[in-house]
């Protein structure tokens, strides 16, 4: 059984599985898939050609609705192309991009901004209040405090966790800021407002408690920095491999053109079109 309320539009082409239950203002666009269990709350809207998967909840309920069980008019788009994967749960007051994906049982709190072509795996916690830039990779079990802002083109690898609370418990909470293009490996735990720097390779297992510079390498408890990211060669080919974009290309709009070529190209149409 499908609960579909007389308040939403639904474009073609969609498809709503089993027990799906729908709420008021809802927007469905063209060639949607919902898949079976999935909880659509009030004001949200799906962009076309997304995959939604098993049970997952969107539009989840902010604090505000546990004073009197009311539901407040708090909106989620999702933007075309999206695949979310079972059992996510993304709350109200978010506004995402085009070609977002989730892995399984993700969570994405309320006042995030989240761009195009951006991947969270499975697992992961975004708390809110964010800043999430295109083109952003997030690996398994990623934690990101509220508050955070992360520059397009960064990689977060698992159990990463950015922090926001320097004395806690508090209310003064201050976030993280990374740059584009930076790496935070496997491990690390960036604490309350560190920056981190474009281009910057946080090492795995690192705490870092200051301010990373453009291009260094950092490691340690305490982080500190031991190379330029230009130092550090591929272990199987010897050859240099950061900056990263100049190297590594799947998944990224410069994929088999070359980044130089890219950027020169984008950077004409620029001036062109002013």
């Amino acid at each position: 059984m499908v609960m579909i309320p007389k308040e939403i539009n639904i474009g073609k082409n969609v498809t709503i599985k089993e027990s799906v239950s729908i709420g008021n203002n809802v927007t469905i666009e063209d060639n949607v898939y919902i898949d079976d269990g999935c909880i659509i709350r009030d004001n949200v809207t799906i962009k076309k050609n997304s995959t939604i998967g098993a049970r997952c909840i969107l539009g989840e309920y902010l604090v505000d609705f546990y004073e009197n069980h009311t539901e407040q008019n708090h909106p989620l788009t999702i933007g075309e192309n999206a695949l979310i994967r079972s059992e996510t749960i993304i709350y109200g007051n978010n506004e995402i991009g085009d070609h977002f994906q989730t892995g399984h049982r993700v969570t994405i709190r309320e006042g995030a901004k989240i761009g195009d072509h951006v991947r969270i795996g499975t697992l992961s916690d975004i708390q809110g209040h964010c800043e999430i830039g295109n083109y952003v990779n997030m690996h398994s079990n990623v934690h990101i405090g509220q508050k955070s802002i992360i520059k397009d083109y960064v990689w977060i690898f698992p159990y990463v966790v950015l922090t926001n609370d320097p004395t806690p418990p508090s209310e003064n909470l201050v976030g993280v800021i990374i740059e584009s293009f930076a790496i935070i490996s496997t491990g690390s735990i960036i604490l309350p407002g560190v920056h981190i720097g474009e281009d910057a390779l946080i090492g795995a297992g690192a705490i870092v408690n200051k301010d990373v510079e453009n291009e260094k390498v950092v490691v340690g408890n305490p982080a500190k920095p031991i190379s330029d990211v230009r130092k550090i060669k591929n272990k199987v080919t010897g050859e240099s491999i950061y900056p990263w974009r100049y190297t590594f290309d799947r998944g990224m709009p410069w994929e088999g053109e070359g980044y130089t070529s890219w950027h020169e190209k984008c950077t004409n149409q620029h001036q062109e079109s002013e």
